[in-house]
């Protein structure tokens, strides 16, 4: 081999060993930041953690419960029972439903829903009932609708409040099947609609009630970040 040729392997050879160092010391660093990287927002406001900031909390006493959503503004107070889950744009409570009892009810729910804009009822031809409550200062707007449908009971109630540009919007939702489709008669069948009857009545005082706790609170302060120092 020439001299030429030599020089050759062993500028090669000097590239392949400075290439295999240079990916050693990509993927070992991959997880750090460089210095003059920006960094994210999200991990500069909870100290270097991409953990989101909490905004809501529920608080237990005894047999009621507290719900607030710092950043939905609202806060509601409801029986420790029910089963609360929270969602993008507010809160949805599943009520118990006394499966003791001879009844045919298949869902009893209420939801506290948070959206901008103006508030408006769903068109619909079946109300029931219209009229209004006082919540402290807050004035709601209410509707009722029922109807029944292939075998099928329904019972809504609705209010609405219109803060500013937010509407907060309680619902509540009861289905009941029809007890002759079961197959119930005699005293079960009176029982049965008797209990139906009950039930609903219970749970949408018991919903009343949760919209009556309904209290504003302030939601958290944003920061300002024409006044922000950039990381270093």
């Amino acid at each position: 081999m020439n001299r030429n040729s030599k020089n050759v392997v062993i500028i090669v050879a000097v590239i392949v060993v400075i290439a295999v160092v240079a990916a050693i010391v990509w993927h070992g660093g991959g997880n750090a930041t460089p210095s003059g990287a920006v960094q994210n927002p999200l991990d500069q406001a909870n100290g270097g953690s991409t953990a989101p900031l909490p905004v809501s909390e529920t608080t237990k006493t005894g047999s009621s419960s507290q719900y607030q959503n710092a950043e939905l503004g609202f806060s509601v107070k409801y029986p420790s029972e029910w089963e609360k889950e929270e969602t993008n744009t507010g809160v949805q409570f599943i009520m118990p439903i006394d499966q003791s009892q001879v009844s045919t009810v298949a869902k009893l729910e209420s939801d506290v829903t948070v959206s901008p804009g103006k508030c408006a009822f769903p068109p619909v031809t079946t109300v029931e009932d219209r009229g209004a409550i006082n919540v402290g200062s807050l004035a709601l707007n209410m509707i009722s609708m029922s109807n029944s449908v292939q075998g099928r009971a329904y019972f809504n109630r609705m209010y609405s409040l219109q803060n500013g540009e937010t509407c907060y919007l309680f619902a509540f939702s009861y289905i009941a099947l029809s007890p002759d489709s079961k197959g119930l008669t005699g005293s079960n069948l009176t029982q049965a609609k008797n209990n139906n009857k009950a039930i609903m009545s219970t749970a949408d005082a018991a919903f009343t009630n949760m919209v009556k706790t309904f209290a504003l609170v302030s939601t958290p302060a944003g920061k300002d970040e024409t006044q922000a120092s950039p990381s270093k």
